[in-house]
């Protein structure tokens, strides 16, 4: 009985193992500040352009930040332009944070396109650099981005 038992949680273990069409990486910032001349940069390869992605920027911080949101230039390298995004992402309404929380620590996926948007094949980078008043930005664990494929 006890065999069949681990032969079935193992089946059902390899079946959940699948890949999933993600890229996700983050800087992580030691001080936990951000200062401005900061600009983690993250580099990826677009292999499959018959499907739509997400595209996220993913933020880390602490329960003491001080904001409800953060600006953000984004620098884009696709493989055929450079161009650079100056956003705002809300972080947090008058009652609570937005992302999602652990203890002191939040979370926030924060997407950047409104629908679903098609990719060329090739490489882009990612460079991002806060632009917030403060300097050095207190309470910052990590800031990185995330794609994904959307659903259909």
């Amino acid at each position: 009985m006890q065999r069949i038992l681990i032969c079935l949680l193992l089946t059902v273990f390899i079946a959940s193992c699948t890949t999933i069409d993600v890229y996700q990486k983050t800087f992580f910032f030691s001080s936990h500040e951000w200062k401005g001349n900061d600009t983690p940069s993250f580099t990826f390869t677009i292999k499959d352009n018959s499907h739509l992605y997400n595209l996220y920027a993913v933020i880390r911080h602490g329960d003491a930040y001080r904001y409800k949101n953060i600006w953000l230039n984004v620098q884009v390298k696709t493989p055929d332009s450079v161009y650079t995004l100056k956003r705002e992402f809300i972080l947090a309404d008058n009652t609570k944070w937005l992302g999602s929380a652990m203890d002191d620590i939040i979370e926030h996926r924060l997407l950047f396109n409104s629908i679903p948007i098609l990719l060329k094949k090739g490489n882009y980078t990612f460079t991002l650099q806060q632009v917030m008043r403060e300097e050095p930005l207190q309470y910052m664990l990590d800031a990185g981005i995330r794609v994904e494929k959307a659903n259909p």
